[in-house]
């Protein structure tokens, strides 16, 4: 995937933006929607789909540009997903810029596999357009930066002030101007759309919530499991967990894309709300009973506590029932995604069994 164009014009003239895509192995009923946008003046935006072939291509003409010292940046993606369906195969594709007449252009293209926004007009512009930012990283105060700040976190995106090092890191050397943000590979959704989902099934609820998982393998991995195991939805919280990235989306080997995920300030707060919709709470620790002896057959959320030191306190806590995995070996713990694993199919085991 590529979203970022940096053309950068001296002279007075007329370009246009050439995809040309293949789809490998293309199954019959399979499509892949291709879409490129600007965030130029000109806010040229097109759409269209594949069905049934193996080659497309789409020609994207840009506006007339103007000498400047500024340079014109136009963001563009492929993706072979509309939102809901997705292309099981393999997708390349070509880009070509060409120019209407004989005068020199000048350009520079940013591959950018990670949904990085580098710089502080297209971070700006992305959260005026309330697109799925999920974190803002900021080296600086005041300002535009000080806008961008304030957006970011009334657009419930997290904000995290990092040193020079973190952003050149992060955007791997491109202009950032002291800010990038990063996107979410899907939207988030509310804990009251999760509970909504299993009452449209007419089967009561089964949630995972996690809680400060931050390494994004450890939850691409629960995720992936939870969507075999045919969960709901989880829930995470805002801070010191790790969040729907492109890290995330990779482990779960795409199943973030058909799990709902709530991210919350308060994860208390949304347990008690499960509770008043009658969930009942089990969490994992070390004190609690065999996993394998505790009826898991109602409506339950699981709790996964953090890879370093499970269940926070008041997370405990609010717990109805505490389950532990029986450790035989000199290691005392495992790794929390394969516990939630564990945990997640003795559910499935419970709620399936005749």
């Amino acid at each position: 995937m590529f979203d970022r164009r940096k053309l950068l014009k001296s002279n007075k003239l007329t370009i246009a933006i050439i995809l040309l895509a293949v789809v490998l192995t293309l199954i019959p009923i399979a499509y892949s929607k291709l879409f490129s946008k600007t965030d130029s003046d000109s806010k040229i935006e097109t759409a269209l789909y594949i069905l049934n072939t193996d080659y497309y291509e789409k020609e994207v003409k840009l506006d007339e540009l103007v000498p400047s010292d500024t340079p014109y940046v136009y963001n563009f993606k492929v993706a072979n997903n509309d939102g809901k369906n997705r292309l099981e195969t393999k997708l390349e594709y070509t880009l070509k810029i060409v120019t209407t007449t004989n005068l020199p252009l000048s350009y520079k293209l940013y591959m950018n596999e990670k949904n990085i926004i580098c710089g502080r007009n297209p971070v700006l512009e992305a959260l005026k357009s309330e697109a799925n930012i999920d974190t803002v990283y900021i080296n600086g105060e005041g300002g535009i930066l000080g806008r961008i700040r304030s957006m970011a976190k009334k657009n419930g995106a997290v904000v995290k002030d990092v040193n020079f090092q973190k952003l050149e890191q992060l955007t791997q050397g491109a202009a950032h101007q002291g800010v990038a943000a990063v996107t979410a590979c899907a939207e988030y959704v509310s804990v009251e759309d999760i509970l909504e989902i299993s009452a449209k099934k007419g089967t009561e609820p089964f949630i995972i919530i996690c809680d400060e998982i931050e390494d994004p393998h450890n939850l691409g991995a629960i995720i992936r499991t939870a969507e075999a195991a045919g969960a709901d939805g989880i829930i995470i919280p805002k801070r010191r967990s790790a969040s729907l990235n492109a890290t995330v989306h990779k482990t779960s080997a795409g199943a973030a894309s058909w799990v709902p995920v709530a991210r919350v300030s308060n994860l208390a707060g949304a347990i008690d709300k499960l509770k008043e919709n009658g969930v009942w709470i089990y969490g994992t620790d070390a004190s609690g009973e065999d996993y394998d002896g505790v009826d898991l057959k109602g409506s339950i959320a699981l709790v996964i506590g953090s890879e370093g030191f499970g269940m926070g306190r008041l997370i405990k806590e609010k717990c109805d029932f505490l389950l532990k995995l029986p450790m035989n070996g000199k290691i005392t713990s495992l790794n929390a995604s394969v516990a939630a694993g564990i945990f997640m199919y003795e559910a499935v085991r419970q709620r399936t069994k005749k």
